[in-house]
């Protein structure tokens, strides 16, 4: 468990997650909130989900990312 962490906190790991994270995140904040965001309506709990929704792909991201750096460990040996 200690590797896996370790692994998350790479920074190549961390600048794809977080270069993954906006690109992804961006789109689903337009798509869910753009019409607030527009109207200028948006509420403390809108920006509390769309901080949430940053936060949603950049740990996919890093899953990912840890998990094919296992794999291909373990391919090797």
């Amino acid at each position: 468990m200690r590797k896996y962490f370790k692994m998350a906190f790479e920074p190549s790991i961390v600048r794809r997650s977080l270069r993954y994270s906006i690109i992804v995140g961006v789109i689903l904040i337009i798509i869910n909130h753009g019409d607030n965001i527009l109207n200028q309506n948006i509420t403390g709990i809108a920006v509390f989900k769309m901080c949430h929704t940053l936060l949603v792909p950049y740990i996919v991201t890093t899953l990912s990312s840890v998990e094919s750096l296992i794999k291909a460990d373990c391919s090797k040996s």
